[in-house]
């Protein structure tokens, strides 16, 4: 296991060490096997002998990364045929030490899948921007908690959908966060699960 502070300076953490690759060559939309052989390439999210699609670090119990890559779109789980092909790709962050931002993310985003893609991210159209000054005081009045705590964006590029969400606290240090690179077609369907639950 690889040291969680190897790469904090980056401003990314959790020690697996991301060196900033050219371009991405396993993205949402390719075969399972390919990315899984992009993923042992990768030096920011390189499995171990015993994982597949599925990585987790950890540095005990303050600091967590996960990586995964899905047949499924994310969201709410809908029976699709989708002939091996991964749909969502999903990297989420717990990090009591450093906390977790929108920068951070974004940081992640391109050390795992490099300037082609944090491109597409950063002139992708913001799409929805959650919660709402009313959205957040309604989740405060009537007690949920996680609701109000949950601070999200979808963006849509011109490759692909991007959500990020961050897990805020009430001491000003967001701990927990996660960005998702998934396909275009599914961005409706995450979109109307956001808005509804």
């Amino acid at each position: 296991m690889m040291p969680i502070a190897t790469i904090v300076s980056l401003g990314v953490g959790l020690g697996f060490s991301l060196g900033f690759v050219q371009s991405a060559q396993a993205l949402p939309g390719q075969g399972s096997d390919e990315v899984l052989l992009w993923m042992k390439a990768n030096p920011g999210i390189r499995p171990s002998p015993t994982e597949k699609l599925t990585i987790r670090r950890t540095n005990g119990p303050s600091q967590r990364m996960t990586f995964e890559a899905s047949v499924l779109s994310p969201g709410r789980v809908i029976s699709s045929r989708t002939g091996g092909r991964i749909r969502s790709e999903t990297l989420t962050l717990f990090d009591m030490l450093y906390g977790v931002n929108e920068a951070r993310l974004e940081a992640t985003l391109r050390s795992i899948y490099g300037l082609e893609v944090h491109r597409d991210f950063q002139t992708a159209k913001v799409i929805y921007t959650y919660p709402t000054i009313k959205e957040e005081a309604t989740a405060i009045r009537t007690n949920q908690p996680i609701a109000a705590a949950l601070k999200g964006e979808l963006r849509q590029g011109n490759r692909f959908a991007y959500w990020t969400e961050i897990v805020r606290n009430r001491d000003g240090l967001n701990y927990g966060g996660k960005v998702v690179v998934f396909l275009a077609e599914d961005l409706s369907k995450v979109e109307g699960e956001i808005k509804s639950r």
